[in-house]
């Protein structure tokens, strides 16, 4: 007799989990938070929004900690091929802000940012973060 209850808890339970799962749509916005000057990470996070943006994501790639090394000129000998792909990216109307604060921290001068960064704000960085149905992903 107390085993039904616990049945009836259990079936519950597994039979509540199977509400409607969450999947993306198909033009979903992503937001990339890339916070690593490491190539090889750095590299995954770029790679992976820019094939999610050729599939129809509007992708927003956020530049910030470390991450902000990626986004100067003064790099560009480290990291010519992440350059490049972020360069693609805005070319095709993708977004690639940088941290204001994270710039500043590593001496990194607005005049060195590869053509086409927008430095955040809470306005520029939030609505890209926050617009409807966005997803997110941090590396």
């Amino acid at each position: 007799m107390k085993l039904f209850p616990k049945l009836l808890l259990a079936l519950a339970l597994i039979v509540g989990g199977m509400g409607m799962p969450a999947f993306a749509g198909d033009t979903d916005p992503l937001f990339v938070n890339l916070t690593t000057d490491d190539s090889h990470r750095a590299n995954m996070a770029i790679s992976f929004g820019k094939n999610q943006f050729e599939r129809g994501h509007p992708l927003t790639i956020f530049l910030n900690d470390k991450g902000v090394n990626i986004g100067s000129k003064e790099n560009s000998a480290k990291f010519a091929d992440h350059q490049k792909a972020l360069g693609e990216i805005m070319n095709k109307g993708g977004t690639v802000l940088i941290c204001p604060m994270c710039i500043k921290h590593y001496g990194i001068k607005e005049a060195d940012l590869l053509t086409g960064l927008k430095v955040g704000n809470p306005d520029r960085t939030g609505g890209a973060l926050f617009k409807d149905n966005t997803q997110t992903l941090s590396w």
